[in-house]
């Protein structure tokens, strides 16, 4: 008797990534405005962490992100994350396909990030 692994695939990748989200806040061991938990979603969504680290979370291939909110205003992350070779043409980072809604909120987690 053979067992269909898919649905079983599925449910384990819904709670690997629920773990990453529950390990991302735990470890930064940074304090979160009201508003940020969608931003910090996406944040390991999108896979930043593969590329950037907050606390002791993540890979340091590119800059650390923590205490990003203490060096830049929302506004300044807002337009890095809608365009970052726009704002510093020799960017390495890539243009993410983020909605506006999406931009928002990750800048908004990005920002607290103190």
């Amino acid at each position: 008797m053979e067992m269909d692994m898919k649905p079983l695939v599925g449910r384990g990748a819904a709670l690997v990534a629920a773990l990453l989200v529950v390990t991302a806040t735990s470890l930064s061991g940074q304090e979160r405005g009201p508003g940020t938990g969608r931003g910090e979603q996406l944040f390991v969504a999108q896979g930043c962490y593969g590329c950037h680290q907050i606390g002791k979370f993540g890979t340091p291939i590119g800059p650390d992100l923590s205490g990003l909110g203490a060096r830049y205003p929302a506004a300044y992350l807002r337009s890095w994350l809608r365009d970052p070779e726009s704002v510093r043409p020799t960017a390495h980072m890539p243009k993410l396909e983020l909605t506006a809604e999406e931009i928002e909120a990750l800048a908004a987690y990005l920002a607290s990030l103190r």
